[in-house]
């Protein structure tokens, strides 16, 4: 326990660099879902298949096949220049992105159509529709499986320890690395961690849910 002590600021760096990695490609992740979703359900079929291509192509292809092509063979062609940090984000942003699209059209469908039809009949355009009328509603549906996505984006960016940043898993492998005597402690150490990061977004999730049915 006295190393755990002793490397605790290490440990606190790891997790810290872990949250800017969370909240950095998560913001960018859900207003990059959001457009997508609006493009799925877009009356214009272009939109609509250039929202599905990049849902399919993202969604279906490993994580790690991603971070490759971003962190590695994209800067080798000489495009996404930058540090390893941003790199890690916008890999992590535009793989989440394709989750958090069907999430959030998942939410639109679940809202009566006739509502939109009104809204139509009124004059609204398709983007006044769907950001006045239609998205209000659809918020408390997709708040459960958003969180979801975040609490595994949460998990996905210890991938970008394999690609040079000692984010929460990065420290505990640095510190196994020179202190394998006592892996269990670090191991405990970092997965409570990841649990408390866990259950922050679980907690804000069930927080929102509460306020939202207030609300209605």
């Amino acid at each position: 326990m006295d190393v755990v002590l002793d490397n605790l600021p290490t440990i606190l760096r790891g997790f810290l660099l872990t949250l800017e990695l969370l909240l950095t490609s998560g913001a960018i992740a859900l207003v990059l879902g959001c457009i997508l979703a609006g493009m799925r359900v877009a009356p214009v079929p272009v939109l609509r298949a250039v929202g599905t291509t990049y849902v399919n192509i993202f969604r279906n292809t490993p994580l790690v096949v991603l971070f490759i092509v971003f962190v590695a063979g994209l800067p080798y062609l000489g495009l996404l220049q930058g540090s390893f940090f941003w790199r890690a984000v916008v890999t992590l942003a535009v793989y989440t992105a394709a989750f958090v699209c069907e999430a959030v059209r998942s939410g639109i469908n679940s809202v009566q159509q006739g509502q939109a039809e009104a809204a139509r009949s009124l004059g609204f355009t398709f983007g006044q529709v769907l950001r006045i009328v239609i998205l209000p509603q659809a918020v408390r549906t997709v708040i459960p499986p958003l969180a979801s996505i975040i609490i595994a984006l949460a998990k996905n960016s210890a991938i970008a320890e394999a690609f040079g940043l000692r984010e929460g898993t990065g420290a505990f492998a640095f510190l196994v690395n020179r202190h394998a005597d006592v892996f269990w402690q670090l191991f405990l150490t970092t997965a409570a961690g990841y649990v408390i990061i866990v259950l922050a977004i679980a907690g804000i999730a069930n927080l929102l849910e509460r306020r939202l049915e207030v609300v209605r």
